[in-house]
C-alpha cells in the first residue's frame, strides 16, 4: 500500500509539471502531451504500469478498511478516536473514494477521447491538439468545481498518506522531520497548484 502510494506520488508530480506548462508555455504543454501521447515506452510500459498501480491501490485501500473494520468489531465503552488520530487518517477511506470517483470523470475527459482518437477516428497525429482540447474541458463552472472539490481531497489525503508511506516501509531516522516537513508541502502546494490550472483555464474561458 504504502509503495504503491509513492510511485503514485511520482507520477502526480510528473502530471502537475506538465499541465503547468499549459498555463505558461502552450506549446511546451503540446510538445510535451504529444510526447507522451505517442512515445512507445510512455505508452506500451509505463502507462500500462501506472493503470495497474492505481488500481492495485485502491483495492489495496478498501481490503485494508474492511481488516480494520473486522479488527475493531468489539464495542469500546468510550472511543475518541480525535484524541489519537487526525481527521484525515480516520477518514483515508472516504478521501480516497472522492479520488475514485475524480480518476474516472478525468478519464471519462481526457484518456478516452484520447483513445477515441488515436484507434477509433484513426485522425492524422496533430502535435498542437492538446492545449485546445485540455482548456476546451474547463469550460464548464461545474466540471471545473468538481476538479476543485476533488483536488482538496486530495490534499487531505496526501496530508496523512504520504508522510505515513516513509513511516510504513521503515524510514524512521534523522531526516524523519525534514521528511514530514516535505510531504506536507507537497500535499498542500500540488492540489493547490491543480486547483490554480483548473481555475485559470475556466476564468480564460469567459
Amino acid at each position: 500500500m504504502a509503495l504503491s502510494g509513492l510511485f503514485l506520488v511520482l507520477f502526480l508530480a510528473q502530471h502537475f509539471t506538465i499541465n503547468f506548462t499549459s498555463v505558461i508555455a502552450p506549446d511546451t504543454f503540446n510538445e510535451l502531451s504529444h510526447f507522451m501521447g505517442t512515445n512507445f515506452l510512455v505508452q506500451a510500459v509505463l502507462q500500462p504500469v501506472l493503470i495497474f498501480g492505481v488500481c492495485f491501490h485502491f483495492i489495496m485501500g478498501f481490503v485494508l478498511e474492511i481488516h480494520n473494520r473486522k479488527a475493531r468489531a468489539i464495542s469500546y465503552v468510550k472511543y475518541n478516536g480525535s484524541a489519537n488520530s487526525s481527521w484525515m487518517s480516520r477518514n483515508m477511506i472516504y478521501s480516497g473514494a472522492v479520488i475514485l470517483a475524480f480518476l474516472a470523470l478525468h478519464f471519462y475527459d481526457f484518456w478516452v477521447p484520447e483513445l477515441v482518437h488515436k484507434y477509433v477516428q484513426s485522425h492524422p497525429e496533430d502535435p498542437t491538439r492538446y492545449y485546445e482540447e485540455t482548456i476546451a474541458k474547463f469550460e464548464s463552472p461545474v466540471r471545473t468545481g468538481l476538479y476543485v472539490i476533488s483536488f482538496i481531497f486530495l490534499m487531505l489525503h496526501l496530508l496523512h498518506g504520504f508522510a505515513s508511506s516513509f513511516q510504513s516501509v521503515g524510514w524512521n531516522n534523522k531526516y524523519s522531520k525534514g521528511i514530514q516537513g516535505f510531504t506536507k508541502a507537497f500535499a498542500i502546494i500540488i492540489p493547490l497548484g491543480f486547483i490554480f490550472i483548473a481555475v485559470f483555464h475556466y476564468i480564460n474561458n469567459l
